[in-house]
């Protein structure tokens, strides 16, 4: 008797999509990891080249389920980010659906450390965000990420996460999809903010001194109870946990 679980294989993109939206009422804040089996979240310092297909396949799908795509300034700079364009089935689909072509990107940043000429912000199809403290947004950087984004005060003198948050559902943007970092994820559990986890497993293990996918200091343990887990090609495992409310 086999004990794996359903393989990723044998459902179709809608059939997928069924799977993370039920439930997912929005406001819901969702966030997407992937990891080593012995807890590392990057192999050679980046998170690009663990998890496989079927993982980008699940994170295509995510963002074109979201409102907005939140990520910490640290690893847009880490992992490459470009501009937040969806491939043209995921704009096909939002359009059906009376969504937006693209999400909004929206960064997170106390330090505003951003460059207004990046390809983030000349070229994305729609204005991003920029959270950040009410100190820092009065800056020069503030002022001269203001000609290309939108920077939103959350928090006087540091950024307060619980603050971002309501910052994106007062703008209409719901359905948050987070990508990180591990700091950035620390202080969402710290402030018990994430309603899931889409988490995918790599079967490697990492042996080194890559980070958790979450780090900082919480005061109690967030329980989170499993909605499904998929087998992916390689033994790559796709799981999705929501908070047990």
């Amino acid at each position: 008797m086999s004990v794996l679980p359903a393989s990723i294989a044998d459902l179709s993109d809608d059939a997928l999509l069924d799977l993370y939206v039920d439930g997912a009422d929005a406001p819901w804040l969702r966030v997407n990891f992937v990891a080593t089996l012995d807890g590392s979240a990057t192999a050679g310092e980046v998170s690009g080249s663990l998890g496989g297909a079927d993982d980008l396949r699940v994170f295509d799908l995510l963002r074109r389920l979201s409102d907005v795509v939140l990520v910490a300034a640290g690893t847009v700079r880490d992992e490459g980010y470009g501009p937040m364009f969806l491939h043209d089935e995921d704009v096909a689909w939002r359009r059906a659906h009376g969504r937006s072509d693209h999400p909004v990107f929206a960064i997170v940043s106390g330090s505003l450390a951003l460059d207004p000429a990046s390809r983030v912000f000349t070229e994305a199809p729609v204005r991003p965000v920029v959270l950040t403290s009410a100190s820092a947004a009065g800056s020069a950087r503030g002022s001269a990420l203001a000609a290309v984004a939108e920077v939103v005060a959350c928090g006087t003198d540091a950024v307060d996460v619980s603050l971002v948050r309501d910052a994106l559902v007062a703008r209409g943007l719901g359905r948050i999809h987070c990508e990180g970092g591990p700091s950035f994820l620390g202080a969402l559990v710290a402030a018990d903010l994430v309603d899931e986890l889409a988490l995918t497993i790599d079967p490697s293990l990492e042996g080194g001194a890559g980070p958790r996918i979450a780090t900082g200091a919480s005061s109690a343990l967030r329980r989170m109870r499993p909605a499904h887990v998929l087998l992916g090609a390689d033994g790559v495992l796709l799981t999705r946990y929501v908070r047990a409310r």
